[in-house]
């Protein structure tokens, strides 16, 4: 039997759900939701998303800030190479991964701020405006958080 996971699906067009899931594989086209509130469950399309947040709990913490970037944190990890990505909304997520490869439709990330909610975030490509790794991941973070002080 398949484990139980707590999500958080964004839709590329801004649409949030919340709920479990049993059966979210990064290979098929799609998975099935079964809401937070309730009811059946719902069919969920992976070329429509902008992200799947697998989360601690749907409440998260309402007065914990967020830190951006990579808070200095090493090049590669047990999760991976360094990796940020900046979707089409503007977000910027940072962060490590072992399966970011530019001709997947997407990959598993594991956020730089372990302190988050967020315990991995599997990423949809075509949301992305940008996403660089390695070195590049530092300097794109960087811009974009001097970007959003001016």
């Amino acid at each position: 039997m398949s484990e139980t996971m707590k999500v958080v699906v964004r839709a590329a067009d801004g649409k949030v759900l919340k709920g479990t899931t049993q059966d979210f594989f990064p290979n098929r086209a799609s998975f099935h939701l079964i809401p937070s509130g309730g009811g059946p469950a719902i069919e969920v399309r992976a070329r429509q998303l902008k992200a799947v947040f697998f989360v601690k709990d749907f409440s998260g913490d309402a007065g914990r800030k967020d830190i951006p970037g990579f808070i200095a944190g090493p090049a590669e990890t047990g999760q991976g190479k360094k990796i940020a990505v900046r979707f089409k909304d503007g977000e910027l997520m940072c962060g490590y991964s072992l399966s970011y490869l530019p001709d997947r439709e997407g990959f598993f990330l594991f956020p730089s701020d372990s302190a988050g909610n967020n315990l991995r975030v599997y990423v949809v490509v075509a949301a992305c405006a940008e996403i660089k790794a390695g070195p590049s991941a530092d300097q794109l973070a960087q811009r974009v958080l001097d970007q959003r002080k001016a």
